[in-house]
């Protein structure tokens, strides 16, 4: 899973909405954004059974390696066929295009918080499911704004609410009966904070570098330090290369190059708050394809769990303010002043 992109799920971005204009096909440019985020969320959560089997074949440094690299190389051709528009669009923004020395040191922050969070996530699934990967990971939708406590910024009542919903769902889907977690699930976790500081980054260094030049260094750079890693730690062989080259490419290809791609598009007639719901749905895609094709299963506990995670990652979508009480006391005062 990435996020994989400059458009946070937690609404941190400033992904534009247009007005639904409806075509001569029947279907509102939001319709099929969202038809195209559904698509995105299925190739996300069915990566998670491609990253598990790649491990049957290589390690998880290589595996990541290659696959960024393929990612990285996949967006060559959308560089070059949308450099004019680029152009055209900054110099009607009154931008310029980034120097060489921020796209290096931009991309190469993302990369490092890109490469952490991958890194994470592709050792725990040597030792946890495709599906709880799917569910946890899912949960850096509610740790972002947790995060921006640090920028002082303030979450909303349903992003707390959520997060309660989700941490309980974590202790029923990872936590045993001796109260210790999976040595797997806590990998992921930990993955999922480097996830969220991951979509801050990109927040921070979208106004300055064009989403798609970004894409390209930052998976070229999280390419870089992964194969350096798995040249320290690992043992690389052709074969193993050959054997994993099915989950490699779709990892690489599909899940990197061509689910990025078509975020890009979709969002800029997706509101976030539907993009965010939709692409939420990685996660129930990733235990499907989990149990369609590598026949796992989950507890009633864990299924349990997984629906609370799920209800989190949803709940904290929708925009509760803080004050709810004080604003429902205020209304109801009225209410029995005009009554009374």
């Amino acid at each position: 899973m990435i996020s994989k992109s400059g458009v946070s799920k937690s609404g941190i971005s400033k992904t534009g909405t247009s007005k639904s204009e409806t075509p001569k096909t029947g279907i509102s440019k939001s319709g099929r954004s969202n038809i195209l985020l559904l698509i995105t969320a299925l190739i996300w959560g069915s990566a998670f059974v491609a990253q598990r089997v790649g491990m049957d074949h290589v390690g998880p440094f290589t595996f990541n390696g290659v696959r960024f690299l393929l990612g990285a190389l996949t967006l060559v051709p959308l560089l070059i066929l949308t450099r004019r528009q680029r152009l055209a669009s900054m110099a009607a923004e009154g931008r310029k295009p980034a120097d060489a020395g921020t796209l290096l040191w931009g991309g190469a922050l993302a990369g490092v918080a890109l490469y952490l969070g991958a890194s994470l996530q592709q050792a725990g699934l040597v030792y946890t499911t495709a599906g709880k990967a799917g569910f946890i990971t899912g949960l850096y939708v509610i740790i972002v704004p947790l995060m921006g406590l640090i920028w002082r910024q303030r979450p909303d009542l349903s992003t707390w609410i959520g997060a309660v919903l989700a941490t309980w769902g974590m202790y029923l889907l990872s936590v045993t009966e001796h109260l210790t977690i999976e040595f797997g699930d806590l990998l992921v976790l930990l993955g999922a904070f480097f996830w969220a500081a991951h979509v801050h980054v990109l927040a921070w260094l979208s106004p300055r570098i064009h989403p798609i030049r970004l894409a390209f260094c930052q998976f070229l750079a999280c390419a870089l330090f992964s194969l350096a890693t798995a040249a320290a730690t690992e043992v690389i062989t052709m074969d193993g290369l050959r054997a994993g080259a099915a989950p490699i490419f779709y990892g690489g290809v599909c899940s990197v190059g061509i689910a990025y791609t078509l975020q890009v598009v979709a969002q800029r007639h997706a509101r976030p708050a539907h993009a965010a719901i939709i692409l939420s749905l990685e996660a129930a895609f990733a235990a499907l394809f989990g149990w369609i094709l590598l026949a796992e299963t989950l507890s009633i506990r864990g299924m349990a769990g997984c629906a609370l995670m799920l209800g989190g990652m949803l709940l904290s979508q929708f925009r509760i303010p803080l004050n709810l009480i004080a604003l429902t006391r205020g209304w109801l005062a009225r209410i029995q002043v005009l009554g009374g």
